[in-house]
C-alpha cells in the first residue's frame, strides 16, 4: 500500500544448555545482539534470521563470534561459498 513502509528486519537467538550454563548463555546472547545490531541494516527489509549459537560459542571471543556471524550472514545473503 502507498505510505507504508517496509517492516524492520530481526533478528531472534538460539543459546542452548550445551553452550553453558545460564550466565554464559545469557552473555553469548548478550554479545550477538550486540554484534547483530551493526547487521541488521545489510538485511532485507522485512528479514527474520535465526542465529543458533554452538557449544564453542561460550568459549569464543568477541572477534571470532563477529567472523562467524559475518561469513553466516555473507552466505545468507549470497556472498559467500556454501
Amino acid at each position: 500500500m502507498p505510505g507504508e513502509s517496509a517492516p524492520p528486519s530481526r533478528a531472534g537467538f538460539v543459546v542452548s544448555k550445551a553452550v553453558g550454563g545460564a550466565v554464559v548463555r545469557n552473555a553469548v546472547k548478550r554479545r550477538l545482539r550486540h554484534l547483530m545490531r551493526d547487521r541488521v541494516a545489510l538485511l532485507p527489509p522485512g528479514s527474520l534470521v535465526v542465529v543458533r549459537a554452538l557449544p564453542g560459542a561460550g568459549d569464543a571471543d568477541h572477534a571470532q563470534l563477529a567472523r562467524d556471524l559475518d561469513a553466516a550472514l555473507q552466505r545468507l545473503l549470497g556472498g559467500g561459498t556454501r
